[in-house]
């Protein structure tokens, strides 16, 4: 029951013309999926205990970011300029709408905060660091109350978007499965055609 639900709000949407485009769709997921891959980096260069690796994992862990940076600069500014968002149901109160967009501008923050942060802690050690494409040089003496101070920026952050981002994805389980408004649809990619999808049932 729970499953042909879920799947009928996810084919809602397709159909009705309530979808974001397919480029914020794309940054979306491709958004996702680096904050996974940061993540999984930072843990693995905590848990190892081979110097090389935990070496390779930060080198990683610190690309990674700066593309979730670039992403989501990206995503901005696709979404100021040329990005299709549907609107939010009629059905929502007010103060469910405040609720969703402060989220969104939390979600938005904190996904330039957070690489900003590592990035500056990193470069106030006063130490040339690796990247994938290349060796970020030194360009200040190491100051180690302002590495403090962006380390402990850096963890919060990293926590409070984890909880957002839970969050964000309880909300839209909730409307694909009991509101069923199309709201998760909207971000999904489009399965096929009605025609074809009623042909196959």
């Amino acid at each position: 029951m729970l499953y042909s639900t879920l799947i009928d709000d996810l084919q809602s949407a397709p159909d009705s013309g309530h979808r974001y485009d397919a480029i914020s769709i794309a940054l979306h997921w491709a958004t996702l999926l680096l904050l996974i891959a940061m993540y999984w980096t930072a843990h693995a260069h905590e848990a190892a205990a081979d110097g090389a690796v935990a070496a390779r994992m930060l080198l990683l862990h610190r690309s990674t970011g700066l593309l979730v940076w670039f992403v989501t600069v990206a995503r901005l500014g696709w979404k100021g300029m040329f990005g299709v968002a549907p609107a939010l149901p009629t059905a929502m109160k007010p103060a469910q709408r405040f609720v969703a967009r402060s989220m969104q501008t939390m979600l938005y923050a904190l996904l330039l905060l957070m690489p900003v942060t590592g990035l500056l802690q990193s470069v106030l050690r006063g130490k040339a660091f690796p990247l994938i494409l290349g060796e970020f040089p030194a360009v200040v003496a190491r100051d180690k109350v302002a590495v403090t101070l962006f380390h402990g920026i850096h963890e919060t952050s990293a926590t409070t978007l984890l909880v957002l981002i839970g969050l964000h994805a309880l909300a839209g389980i909730c409307h694909g499965l009991l509101r069923r408004d199309g709201v998760l649809g909207s971000m999904l990619p489009v399965f096929g055609s009605k025609a074809r999808r009623e042909e196959v049932a």
